[in-house]
């Protein structure tokens, strides 16, 4: 087994929880391995940090499995899924669920999404794919799906060395799936859905809704296939526009609305969301409650300052539609909008609106979605809601 050297004071992030060691931190190697291979991480001192997968062709040189010099065998990825599914079990979440969290549950780049009777899962690094298989045995053992798809069509992929691919391990079966969540029904694309099919880390987000959405005109922005909608209307609104750019989302928003029987109560528009709030603010359009909901503006930190713009137009445009004493509920999935910089960017939109805005409630993903201390990539969504006076 190879052995990783890095170089003097980079094993202290590693010590408190990060799981990534980076080209750039390492002193030197000893020993062969190949793409993929398990190696043993040292601090400059020689001291035995953790062990994991390696892939020179990635900026993540290692992305670490264990702290333990233990065999990554079956019985390992057994155990690490084994203990990932009683978790979501103890939070009562099973029916539909993120199982597999990467990072924050000790798998590196796995990612699991169960929706009803069938899985979706994606396997983002080289180290990781190695084990797909065995993987996949692991969760029909386990879990015991019907079903299992493969959502490995992103580009993230290609900076590992792997391509681009989706289609059924376990199947085939119709991959138009329905799900419960929370008290509505909605039906998910397993294979041309966004991400996994399904954005089930708003799933607390949208229950939250329910104390302001009573007999409330709604605008629910970058929908994709209605999550927040649904739930508006199922939660007594008297009205919600459900807008976003993709005329499939769209088409998914009718299809969820009439089998929830709230047809009447939602309209689903094909829009440019910006040039739509632009639109509304200019016709003089009000609304009881907005929702942004949008896209990650910024995947790289360089590209931070002008994801910072993007979230600050829609915010000021989205208060401005607001009526006085109404909510405005806006989100980030965006990890490099870090909690204090959203904060500051709602304070400057707020300013530039002059609107004043009270904190209801300041929120994040669902506890599926785990945070992991010191692998800060799994802290990335952030919701607020907040009153507009």
């Amino acid at each position: 087994m190879a052995k990783i050297i890095l170089k003097r004071g980079e094993e202290k992030d590693i010590q408190v929880g990060n799981q990534w060691v980076f080209d750039n931190e390492v002193e030197k190697i000893e020993g062969n391995y190949e793409p993929g291979d398990i190696v043993d991480v040292y601090s400059f001192k020689n001291n035995f940090l953790a062990r994991g997968y390696i892939n020179p062709k990635s900026k993540i040189l290692v992305r670490l499995l264990t702290r333990q010099q233990e065999e990554i065998d079956k019985e390992f990825f057994r155990k690490k899924i084994t203990t990932a599914w009683e978790y979501r079990k103890m939070l009562g979440h099973t029916e539909s669920c993120r199982v597999v969290f990467g990072e924050a549950d000790l798998i590196p780049a796995l990612i699991v999404d169960k929706f009803g009777d069938y899985l979706s899962i994606q396997t983002l690094s080289l180290g990781i794919e190695k084990y797909k298989d065995m993987i996949v045995d692991l969760l029909e053992e386990i879990i015991q799906p019907k079903g299992i798809y493969e959502r490995n069509d992103v580009q993230l992929r290609e900076k590992e060395g792997l391509e681009q691919k989706k289609g059924f391990l376990k199947g085939p079966f119709d991959t138009t799936v329905e799900i419960l969540e929370n008290q509505v029904k909605m039906l998910v694309d397993i294979e041309n859905g966004q991400k996994t099919g399904y954005f089930l880390d708003q799933r607390e987000n949208r229950a939250a809704l329910k104390p302001f959405v009573k007999d409330a005109k709604v605008l629910d922005t970058f929908c994709h296939t209605g999550g927040f909608s649904m739930h508006a209307a199922y939660y007594g609104a008297k009205e919600v526009t459900a807008v976003d750019i993709s005329e499939h989302a769209i088409e998914y928003v009718n299809r969820n609305a009439k089998l929830n029987g709230l047809e009447d109560k939602i309209k689903g528009i094909t829009a440019n969301v910006f040039d739509l709030l632009k639109e509304y603010q200019t016709q003089g359009e009000k609304f009881d409650v907005v929702i942004l909901d949008p896209p990650a503006f910024c995947k790289t930190k360089s590209a931070l300052e002008g994801a910072y713009r993007g979230y600050k137009e829609i915010n000021l445009r989205g208060m401005k539609l607001v009526k006085p004493g109404g909510f405005l509920v806006t989100c980030s999935c965006s990890h490099y909008m870090y909690p204090e910089i959203f904060t500051k960017m709602l304070k400057e939109a707020a300013k530039d609106a002059r609107k004043i805005l009270r904190l209801v409630e300041s929120r994040t993903q669902s506890k599926d979605h785990p945070i992991m201390f010191g692998s800060d990539e799994s802290y990335y969504l952030k919701c607020m809601i907040v009153q507009v006076l």
